[in-house]
């Protein structure tokens, strides 16, 4: 019989069948420098912000505008004098927070809805059907933009831009990148769910879901500790998968001008660096282009190794 005590061997043999794949390791080492550097980037911004300083890498000088790429500046300088390299760099802590953050609210909406759906079955089973067919039958991106447009451009009551403004805060935040994280997280749900009610409904017949039943053990209790944690290598490979989606899509979104406003973003950073490419200004978008795909590229290539190791169709 499995339980939740069992995850946590999982997890660590997950990590030694990864580390015996070389492109494996190596996108998770990227994968840990770029969390990292994410962290280091939000600590260094939190004391800025409480100190009353001006973080570096938004200090520029006029003077030194569109500067090219240099042993000072290796990356360049932006149209406000700005260090290129510096502002991709903090862009990661916002790329990793909206990854993050929007595939934690997908995930938690996904297994949540869709276990309880595929255990009991019923009306509430129609109901989810009838939900996830209908998000997947909108066109997310402009869901996402009509989101981030509500929220950014001041469309919100004063009560909710007041709610708004304290999330922000709390995330270190502004309010267009909190739009962004709830409504990427709100959208991305549907997937998931239709994999963990299929899953859900097979997993309730077997034996040791049926004996726990006949022991007494209350529904919650069953869905924890025995259909979750067999379920549990659906959510990483999603998680993983879904992360990437979210960091591509913000930059979409913040490239809009619809996302980010204030923090910086791989897609402002394209935003304003794309007039100057008929310039010979290239610097700024391929600088936001290399550290995007040296982060995309890797999460995808671990969530196709995450796939082939644990999906059990594949394994045999």
């Amino acid at each position: 019989m499995n339980d939740a005590r069992g995850v946590t061997g999982k997890v660590s043999n997950l990590f030694k069948q990864l580390a015996a794949d070389r492109i494996a390791l190596l996108c998770m080492i990227i994968v840990g420098i770029y969390l990292i550097a994410a962290v280091s980037v939000e600590i260094y911004s939190w004391s800025c912000s409480h100190s009353g300083i001006q973080p570096v890498y938004n200090i520029g000088n006029i003077n030194l505008r569109y500067q090219p790429p240099s042993a000072r500046h290796l990356f360049g300088t932006d149209f406000m004098g700005r260090d290129v390299l510096l502002r991709a760099v903090a862009g990661i802590s916002t790329a990793v927070k909206v990854g993050f953050t929007a595939s934690l609210i997908s995930a938690f909406i996904g297994v949540t809805l869709g276990a309880v759906a595929g255990y009991f079955g019923g009306k509430f089973d129609d109901f989810v059907v009838w939900l996830y067919s209908t998000f997947a039958s909108m066109p997310t991106l402009l869901f996402i933009l009509a989101f981030a447009l509500l929220v950014s451009k001041g469309f919100l009551s004063p009560s909710l831009a007041k709610l708004f403004a304290g999330f922000a805060a709390l995330f270190n935040a502004d309010p267009g990148m909190m739009a962004v994280y709830l409504a990427i997280g709100i959208t991305g749900w549907v997937t998931l769910c239709r994999v963990v009610r299929a899953e859900t409904l097979k997993l309730r017949e077997t034996s040791y879901v049926q004996a726990a039943k006949v022991t007494g053990s209350n529904s919650v209790s069953i869905i924890i500790r025995h259909i979750l944690p067999n379920l549990f290598h659906l959510v990483i490979i999603y998680f993983t998968i879904r992360f990437a989606f979210a960091i591509m899509t913000e930059v979409i979104v913040s490239y809009l001008g619809f996302g980010v406003q204030l923090s910086p973003s791989w897609g402002v950073m394209i935003s304003q660096g794309q007039d100057g490419i008929w310039r010979g200004i290239w610097w700024e978008v391929a600088a936001a282009t290399i550290f995007m795909f040296f982060l995309v590229l890797p999460l995808h290539l671990l969530g196709d190794a995450l796939r082939d190791t644990l999906d059990p169709r594949l394994r045999q």
